[in-house]
């Protein structure tokens, strides 16, 4: 079983949801940055989406926007983002690691040299926005050579004919867009999510991670009471650019509480 595999059977067998967390590699600074992520699984993170810095972040706030801007001044680099991903492991060898961001960076590295490094360095799954189904088999077929799930997106505007494309090539998990718009911005009812995430079981088996517009504990915990994992990145990332590790943490710690009393934990 792939990691993501057993952290979404683990988190099963507990009968509660996940906490994903956003961080963008290299924010605000590489160390600091190593900093925060080694120490997410112990805050409460149960699946780290690790973001790839780029210029042209179109599909992310102006919050993740910050921390790209912010990693890419401080020098960080495609393979700077694996080097992380690689000393984070010496650590821990469970925690799922999702590399997401943008096809350009991935395509310039090459994209089978990038799955046998990513692979090596330890990544579990990989979230490509701006690479649609049609598209993305040059990417996925030697993502999946080298065991990283590719994770697509849906959202409210993905319709019925749609809904199956995506779906058919997705693996590890299906991360829906819960509002149409950039992240960081509104959030969706707990209505919405909930009839999105019954939506999407009945044409998956695969879990459903529900993201975009989450900031607080009680948000990630109306989320956790439906989907199979809560995806909160800006409100990180906002706090991750003070450079102050411990309150990151902290932050992540209540998020992690809120996610954990959803289900009565």
């Amino acid at each position: 079983m792939s990691r993501l595999s057993q952290r979404f059977a683990s988190l099963k067998a507990e009968n509660r949801a996940g906490l994903v967390v956003f961080v963008t590699a290299g924010d605000p600074g590489r160390d600091v940055s190593q900093a925060i992520l080694n120490g997410l699984p112990k805050a409460g993170a149960d699946i780290i989406e690790l973001g790839m810095p780029f210029t042209d972040a179109m599909a992310d706030g102006p919050a993740i926007q910050e921390g790209s801007k912010r990693a890419l001044a401080a020098g960080m680099t495609l393979p700077g983002v694996l080097e992380m991903v690689a000393a984070f492991r010496q650590g821990d060898a469970e925690t799922p690691i999702v590399l997401m961001g943008y096809y350009n960076p991935v395509y310039i590295y090459g994209v089978e040299r990038f799955a046998q490094d990513a692979a090596k360095a330890g990544v579990d799954g990989m979230i490509v926005v701006d690479l649609p189904p049609e598209e993305a088999d040059e990417l996925l077929t030697p993502l999946s050579r080298s065991g990283i799930d590719f994770i697509f997106l849906t959202a409210p505007t993905t319709d019925d004919a749609r809904l199956p494309v995506v779906l058919n090539k997705a693996s590890g998990f299906v991360y829906y867009v819960s509002i149409t718009g950039v992240t960081g911005t509104v959030s969706a009812s707990e209505a919405a999510v909930k009839a999105a995430v019954g939506r999407l079981k009945a044409q998956t088996q695969l879990p459903v991670a529900v993201g975009f517009g989450i900031k607080t504990p009680v948000q990630a915990a109306a989320v956790a009471r439906h989907a199979d994992a809560a995806v909160v990145g800006s409100a990180v990332v906002e706090m991750v650019a003070t450079g102050d590790v411990a309150k990151v943490h902290q932050f992540v710690a209540e998020l992690a509480a809120g996610v954990r009393k959803a289900r009565g934990h």
